[in-house]
C-alpha cells in the first residue's frame, strides 16, 4: 500500500503558474509509475482526466495534449515526492487535482489503483 498527499493548489491569474506537490509513503520501494489526474468541478468521478505521467526511472514521461508545452512532471525518488510546474495557466485549468500511483505507464485513469484527496486548482479569468 502506498499513500500519497497532495499541496500547492491554490487560485491564480490566467497566465500565472503553481507547482503541485505529492509526498509519497508506504511502500515506497515498488517501482510506481506517477500521475497527475484531475477532476472538473461537476464532473463525475469517472470522468477524470489524465494530466501526466512518469516512470519511475524519470526517463519517460507522457502528458495530456491540453497541457503539452505547459506542465512538466518530475519526481525525486530519494525524496519520495512527485511534483506538477503548471506555466501559462488557464480557466480552463481550474479542477481538483489528483496524485496517482500504478504499476503501468498510461494514460489511463483507471490504471491507477492509489490515490491521494485531491487539491484544488482555480484559474480565474
Amino acid at each position: 500500500q502506498v499513500q500519497l498527499v497532495e499541496s500547492g493548489g491554490g487560485l491564480v491569474q490566467a497566465g500565472g503558474s503553481l507547482r503541485l506537490s505529492c509526498a509519497v509513503s508506504g511502500r515506497t520501494s515498488n517501482s510506481y509509475t506517477m500521475a497527475w489526474l484531475r477532476q472538473a468541478q461537476g464532473k463525475e468521478r469517472e470522468f477524470r482526466e489524465f494530466v501526466a505521467a512518469i516512470t519511475w526511472s524519470g526517463g519517460s514521461t507522457q502528458y495530456a495534449t491540453s497541457v503539452k508545452g505547459r506542465f512538466t512532471i518530475s519526481r525525486d525518488n530519494a525524496k519520495n515526492t512527485v511534483s506538477l510546474q503548471m506555466n501559462s495557466l488557464k480557466p480552463e485549468d481550474t479542477a481538483v487535482y489528483y496524485c496517482a500511483a500504478g504499476f503501468v505507464f498510461t494514460n489511463s485513469p483507471g490504471r491507477y489503483p492509489y490515490w491521494g484527496q485531491g487539491t484544488q486548482v482555480t484559474v480565474s479569468s
